[in-house]
């Protein structure tokens, strides 16, 4: 068997001396190698060989297969390297062709929308607070002075997760989950950025989802006309130095006195036109002093302190910036549509 390993040995090694190509290699790798090569059927013999004769013809059988496998790795070693030079030579770039341009993005206008709102309130102390938009129904309605089957409740209706869990209708909570935090220090400033969920049937004004940014503030002394004066230069600053507010009586449970907001119409600027209704004025928010009650549950004596609050809609201003007729078009992934803010 010995011999009969060494001639094998002998003939597979002239066998590979004139291999051509990657394929005769393969056939023959299987030939001498394979599971049904030359040297598994010699090995198959070993069976009757005493014990004596097996390892000397084993350590053979090793020497002759690492001896062929050598041979054949150098040639895939040499076939691979001709490969690679032939496919370079033949896929030559043409380094002088001019670059393919990039497609450059632009920040979308909510986005932009909402950092100019941020921008603004930033310079004037607040910061900005976040919060989960899975929210519990304690903080979304119940902390901010509605209980459970409080008839103000049907002005927001909502997804449900379970009983007590929903996804939040307003950003409010974060203002609730600030005051618990902030443990009755004052002041508290704060902006509440987010997206906020409601059943609503999308159409032209309407969205499930949409983006709300509210601000609340606390502290000793706050008055109506801290409020009015923080929107009044708001206002001047996203829509125009010559911006006027006016401030009509509303209800919100959170709030008390409260009111609706409106600004001179961005298009007419407030001489009556078919944007404003030939009213000249656009509601863009509510606002109000915080309700003593939400200030008690959020850890504060209504005796010692006071606050106010407000809400707006971020798409609401958007549209009003930008003149945009369709809440849809927000969402809607238009190129054609968004590139007319890339310059913006």
């Amino acid at each position: 068997m010995k011999e009969r390993l060494e001639s094998l040995k002998i003939e597979a090694l002239e066998q590979l001396k004139d291999v051509a190509d990657a394929g005769q290699l393969n056939d023959l790798r299987v030939k001498y190698l394979g599971k049904k090569g030359a040297l598994t059927e010699i090995l198959r013999g070993m069976g009757a060989l005493s014990a004596e004769e097996r390892p000397v013809i084993g350590q053979v059988a090793n020497e002759v297969r690492s001896a062929i496998e050598e041979v054949i790795e150098r040639h895939q070693v040499a076939f691979q390297n001709k490969e690679t030079e032939q496919r370079l030579a033949a896929e030559k770039v043409d380094v002088t062709l001019p670059g393919r341009p990039l497609r450059q993005g632009s920040v979308h206008p909510l986005n932009k929308v909402i950092q100019d709102i941020e921008d603004i309130f930033i310079g004037l102390g607040y910061r900005i607070a976040e919060g989960p938009e899975v929210e519990t129904d304690y903080y979304n309605f119940e902390a901010l002075n509605l209980p459970k089957n409080h008839p103000a409740r049907d002005m927001q209706d909502s997804f449900y997760i379970t009983e007590d869990i929903l996804m939040r209708t307003q950003t409010s909570p974060v203002q609730v989950r600030t005051m618990e935090a902030m443990k009755g220090e004052v002041p508290v400033k704060v902006i509440c950025p987010g997206k906020v969920y409601r059943r609503d049937d999308d159409d032209a004004t309407h969205s499930f989802q949409f983006n709300q940014i509210e601000g609340l503030v606390i502290g000793k002394g706050i008055r109506m006309s801290d409020l009015k004066g923080t929107l009044l230069q708001f206002t001047r600053e996203m829509f125009g130095p010559n911006t006027q507010i006016r401030l009509r009586p509303s209800f919100f449970p959170f709030t008390e006195p409260s009111a609706e907001v409106d600004v001179t119409c961005v298009k007419c600027g407030g001489s009556g036109c078919r944007m404003c209704k030939h009213t000249g004025w656009l509601e863009i928010l509510g606002c109000g002093m915080v309700h003593p009650r939400v200030l008690e549950m959020g850890g504060y004596d209504p005796e010692e302190y006071t606050g106010f609050a407000f809400g707006m809609g971020v798409e609401r201003i958007a549209i009003l910036k930008y003149g945009i007729d369709d809440i849809r078009h927000f969402y809607s992934n238009d190129l054609r549509f968004l590139q007319q803010f890339a310059r913006n």
